[in-house]
């Protein structure tokens, strides 16, 4: 299954090349490592960054990989990620080797390219560490490279990470949605996380991302229902909206009462003008 991927990448970059670009790319031999490496470094003297621009956008480049998307990434990185998904078909011992070889001596760029291919890599809980790392790390496009449309986190974090990826992507103010695998992750500890963080920002007279409130809905108890009340408040429409989500979709009576007092959108929710999604992209 992972040998096969290289094959997925190539029609894209010939879209996506200068007749030179595609010579030189198809010189490297795929079946040597150290050249592959090479190449990997040395990609920038030979190519250019154009931005990939992927026309299947809803689509998965790679059949059995959901979730990995390679729109907006440029050539040069998208060129990395390809030579690095031929060394798949080396022994164990020997890919780890060159991968982290190739971590321990990467600039920016190389590590925004390393960490982007760690879908397409076998052996994930090696590469653990290093993608949870990368959380912590200052430097924001190494963060986005694993955060968003990537879906290894979804698949390798335990909890306790996920749940600082989510966070951090909230505190950058980034878009969650290009979080993959969002929804389906939600858990307790995230919830009461964003509640604390909900409480400081509106103490300090800020607002919040409207969408958020969706990795809080299962865990809101009665005694959170104020906080919701406090949204439908609100001089913005998106916290109104947001309010009517969340009392919409609370399996609590309390909550599905105090949409009956503010049916401002009750109606747009059921016929489906507004979702978590939408609100996102609002935002």
């Amino acid at each position: 299954m992972l040998t096969s991927n290289s094959a997925y990448f190539y029609p894209l970059l010939g879209k996506h090349t200068t007749e030179a670009e595609m010579k030189w790319l198809d010189s490297i031999p795929k079946d040597n490592p150290n050249a592959l490496m090479t190449a990997f470094v040395k990609a920038p003297r030979f190519l250019s960054k154009t931005i990939i621009q992927e026309e299947l956008k809803n689509q998965n480049l790679i059949p059995n990989l959901p979730g990995f998307q390679v729109n907006n990434w440029n050539l040069i990185r998208l060129s990395r990620v390809w030579f690095l998904s031929f060394l798949v078909t080396l022994s164990k011992n020997e890919l780890i080797e060159k991968i982290e070889t190739l971590f321990d001596t990467a600039e920016l760029n190389e590590l925004v390219a390393l960490f982007s291919s760690l879908s397409i890599l076998p052996y994930p809980q090696v590469w653990l560490p290093r993608a949870t790392d990368a959380v912590r790390s200052n430097m924001g496009f190494v963060f986005d490279a694993i955060a968003l449309h990537n879906p290894f986190p979804y698949h390798e974090f335990p909890e306790l990470a996920w749940n600082q990826l989510v966070l951090k992507t909230i505190f950058n103010e980034k878009p969650i949605q290009m979080i993959y695998g969002l929804s389906q992750r939600k858990n307790q500890n995230l919830a009461i996380s964003l509640i604390s963080f909900v409480k400081e920002r509106w103490s300090a007279g800020r607002d919040v991302p409207p969408d958020i409130w969706q990795l809080m809905v299962p865990y809101l108890s009665e005694g959170e229902l104020y906080l919701v009340e406090t949204l439908f408040k609100s001089r913005r429409e998106e916290d109104v909206i947001a309010a009517s989500l969340i009392c919409s979709q609370s399996e609590l009576k309390s909550f599905q009462l105090l949409l009956t007092k503010h049916p401002k959108f009750q109606e747009e929710i059921q016929n489906g003008k507004w979702d978590w999604s939408k609100l996102g992209n609002n935002h």
